[in-house]
């Protein structure tokens, strides 16, 4: 992500209270083996854990020769955007269709080192961790190996843990733009 010299840098904090604030949906993206043809782009949920992005995704999704061999991945949310009418944007004393358009929006983007998961009980612990994100208040069952109902899915997804390694994080309200760059 393009973070220019005049945005303001924030605290990991504020980039970390933003994401927590929304369902964290965003895209995995992950280089792919053919140079020539473009990145696999995946939309998905993912829980933030201690450094850690967690995730899970069905066996048959293509990505996963993919996200074997990458050293490094990408995961981006985007959210609170809006496109603003020039008019709008007005300066006092200046007639209205000389405001200038933008856009405003806020966005995370987290690098990160993937580690593909297959063992049963490793799994069963991220979609543990993923209900406990998306469905707080419980009213589901355990997630358990050998155990009805999500024993016997475990076979047909693989979990992925992300390590974070590096984060750019841009809010870009108003007139001004402010950015933070840090680590997981």
């Amino acid at each position: 992500m393009l973070i220019l010299p005049w945005d303001a840098a924030l605290d990991e904090a504020e980039w970390r209270e933003w994401l927590a604030g929304r369902e964290a949906f965003g895209v995995l993206v992950v280089n792919n083996l053919d140079p020539a043809r473009a990145p696999i782009v995946v939309p998905t949920h993912f829980t933030v854990g201690e450094g850690e992005l967690l995730l899970h995704l069905a066996r048959p999704n293509p990505v996963w020769t993919h996200l074997e061999a990458a050293a490094e991945v990408a995961l981006t949310v985007i959210g609170d955007y809006a496109s603003v009418p020039g008019h709008w944007r007005a300066k006092p004393g200046v007639p209205e269709e000389e405001g200038v358009p933008t856009s405003y929006y806020a966005t995370v983007h987290l690098r990160c080192r993937p580690t593909v998961v297959d063992d049963p009980q490793a799994k069963a612990d991220i979609l543990t961790a993923q209900l406990a994100d998306v469905q707080p208040e419980g009213r589901h069952a355990d997630v358990a190996v050998g155990q009805a109902p999500y024993g016997r899915m475990l076979s047909g997804i693989r979990g992925v843990r992300l390590e974070v390694l590096g984060v750019d994080a841009k809010f870009k309200y108003d007139e001004t733009s402010r950015s933070s760059t840090g680590n997981g």
